[in-house]
């Protein structure tokens, strides 16, 4: 297959806090003062503009960025906020220039970098549609032909004849990226869309991305979701402080993505990527048995305590309604559960001691062999939602082998990613209430 994209030796430069303020009128005093042999009446001005621009500092989005995306190639792109994804995929969008290097594309190209972008609040849907469709490049006769699919994909035809400024955040979104999901580009770019709408369009646009790729278009997908892009994409590349760190199949990126997790520092005291006030911390989780003893790892189907140590920086703060909770995700990002004692009804007091350690109690861990990231959040319900102290993901959670079933056997993670405890029988001369549905899979819940 040919090669549609190349990226060499690509840099974006920014610079912090400096916008070039020059007007017209000094620009004809200069070319004036030039034509008659005078001195630049700006030139003092420059001399002080030079002297506070070195007080700025510079950044490098990208820098030294090489890539080559062949014909047909579904490529996700991955890796943590800021580290460049989108400024690449706007230079190969033509929105912005790079400072150094060059990025050359073969093919029609269509991005969907902002849902929604080109929509004005006092058109009708009808005309945003053809408006929008129009600036992503599709001509009217495309848009006529389509015009009735894109609504039907979008599900606000009621609407449609409703300008958009009455329409809902989740309407617009629908609507936006339903124009752009039926673009006939070579090249298709998408950057996060997965990340607004509810799961059931989610869904449906994942589809839609499937068949897009499916009909042998080169697509360029960013997303945090990394099941999504294991699910769409064939390739991965893996961006960090700008800099392409690995290359490879979709399954190895995301690999080499969720273990650069782990690479923080051991001690949490330590960690930079906590969000919250941090009037208490947590500087340490440990997993231990009922009786208290410290386990290197976890067994399936095992009782367990999460002791997650804090230190309290405002011992004799009142936070009434304190919350905590740990939450733990699968190596491909996947939530598997929550727990908080706000489910529990188990309320701490309002004044905490300087130092000591919240429990955790988790009864028949259902979780296979594998290994999985346990994050936390403390916050206070009550104030607003104020986070304290957060970590998304905090330490590993390693499962080993156990007899969850109490049978010596255990599913693989392939099978799913949690364990279920149940029982089979066999009940002779029983059929199916009449009042019930028939159809194979139907089952009633109450």
């Amino acid at each position: 297959m040919s090669t549609v994209i190349r990226v060499e030796h690509v840099g974006k430069r920014y610079r912090l806090g400096t916008i070039n303020r020059r007007m017209l009128y000094e620009d004809l005093q200069r070319r004036w003062a030039k034509l008659w042999g005078k001195e630049d009446p700006f030139a003092e001005v420059d001399a002080r503009k030079a002297t506070r621009a070195d007080e700025h500092k510079e950044i490098w989005a990208l820098k030294d960025v090489n890539l080559e995306i062949k014909e047909g190639d579904v490529v996700g792109i991955i890796g943590r906020n800021g580290s460049g994804k989108s400024t690449l995929l706007k230079i190969l969008s033509r929105i912005t220039a790079p400072t150094e290097g060059r990025a050359l594309i073969r093919g029609r190209v269509a991005s969907l970098l902002e849902v929604g972008t080109g929509f004005h609040a006092e058109l009708t849907g009808r005309d945003n549609v053809y408006m929008n469709a129009t600036i992503l490049g599709m001509t009217k006769q495309e848009i006529d032909r389509k015009f009735d699919e894109i609504v039907d994909f979008s599900g606000v035809e009621k609407f449609i004849d409703t300008p958009v400024k009455r329409y809902s955040s989740g309407m617009m979104v629908r609507l936006a990226f339903a124009v752009a999901a039926h673009l006939e580009p070579e090249i298709l770019i998408i950057d996060e869309v997965l990340a607004v709408g509810d799961s059931a369009f989610q869904q449906k646009c994942l589809g839609r991305m499937n068949t897009v790729a499916r009909e042998g278009r080169t697509i360029l997908f960013v997303s945090h979701q990394a099941a999504a892009v294991e699910n769409l994409c064939q390739r991965g590349v893996v961006l960090e402080n700008g800099t392409v760190k690995f290359t490879g199949t979709q399954t190895d990126a995301i690999s080499y993505y969720v273990a650069s997790f782990n690479k923080q520092p051991g001690c949490l005291r330590d960690r930079s990527d906590r969000r919250g006030n941090g009037e208490i911390k947590v500087v340490a989780i440990e997993y231990r048995d009922l009786d208290g003893r410290p386990l290197s790892a976890v067994h399936a189907g095992q009782d367990i305590d999460v002791y997650l140590f804090f230190e309290n920086h405002r011992p004799a703060a009142s936070r009434p309604t304190l919350y905590i909770s740990i939450f733990v995700k699968s190596d491909l990002d996947v939530p598997i559960f929550t727990h908080t004692n706000l489910i529990t009804g188990e309320l701490f007091p309002a004044e905490l001691p300087e130092s000591g350690a919240f429990v955790c109690r988790l009864l028949k861990v259902p979780l296979p062999e594998s290994t999985f990231r346990l994050g936390y959040e403390i916050g206070s319900s009550t104030t607003g939602g104020v986070i304290i102290d957060a970590l998304d993901s905090a330490v590993e959670l390693r499962l080993e082998g156990g007899d969850f079933f109490g049978s010596g056997q255990l599913p693989s993670i392939h099978n799913g990613v949690a364990l279920v405890a149940g029982g089979w029988s066999v009940q002779p001369d029983i059929a199916p209430e009449a009042t019930l549905p028939t159809a194979a899979g139907a089952v009633a819940l109450r």
